[in-house]
């Protein structure tokens, strides 16, 4: 009896099928490769496929949202002030009391991880599209209306394209955002990075997991963050040759 209540109060050491990431498990070493290369198939690969899946909803559903806001606030000026109100209020309610405000109503799904992160999208993006758009000189709108071109035509052909470094500016924040939000969002929605490192803390015995999936995480910021300012580059040529 006393051994078997001894054995119920050992730390629980999970067996991933693999002796040897089993045997530096129990050496309890800071990083065992055997584990990661056993577990990229089955749960590191799909966790970063889904965490991929969650920022893009995101950020693709934030950029219509405050880029329609944006465009409506440039227009009526009056607009504005509401818009920042709301967003601001948003952006501001921390991560967790958020996903508990809407949990009840949406459930425990993907929809309710979705809506929560694009809410922390608008304001960034929303600020930044209209401050691009208001630092269009107006000597160039002067130019753009004297060539002949309609509103339409001068915001499409002129505007736009001279707010794209601020407009940018904004999708690389709000994704840096949405991609370390994701992580929270596995409290309820079992997708994403966050699976794998919620996984680990709740298992103090093993850090492999931990390191390798918050490594992710933070290579995955890094790397969307260097490829929109790569695209920032390919759809401004007029900036590079200027800083040239």
């Amino acid at each position: 009896m006393t051994v078997l209540l001894a054995a119920a109060h050992a730390p629980v050491i999970p067996n991933f099928g693999n002796p040897s990431s089993f045997a530096c498990e129990r050496a309890n070493r800071l990083f065992c490769s055997d584990w990661v290369s056993h577990n990229w198939s089955t749960v590191l690969w799909p966790a970063l496929r889904q965490h991929l899946v969650l920022t893009l909803i995101a950020v693709s559903l934030g950029f219509v949202i405050s880029t329609t806001l944006a465009l409506i606030a440039y227009r009526r000026r009056w607009f504005e002030r509401p818009v920042l109100i709301v967003t601001s209020i948003l952006y501001t309610i921390p991560s967790l009391a958020l996903f508990e405000l809407l949990a009840p109503s949406l459930g425990l799904n993907r929809t309710t991880a979705e809506v929560a992160l694009v809410s922390y999208t608008l304001l960034i993006m929303f600020r930044n599209t209209l401050t691009g758009l208001r630092e269009v000189p107006d000597e160039v709108r002067d130019a753009a209306a004297g060539m002949g071109m309609g509103p339409l035509q001068s915001l499409l052909r002129v505007e736009l394209p001279l707010a794209l470094p601020a407009i940018t500016a904004g999708v690389r924040i709000a994704t840096v955002t949405v991609i370390s939000l994701a992580t929270v969002a596995a409290l309820i929605d079992n997708e994403g990075l966050g699976v794998p490192i919620l996984t680990a803390i709740s298992n103090e015995v093993f850090k492999t997991e931990l390191i390798v999936a918050g490594g992710m995480a933070v290579g995955l910021a890094l790397a969307a963050d260097g490829l929109l300012v790569l695209v920032q580059r390919w759809l401004t040529p007029w900036a590079r040759a200027r800083s040239a």
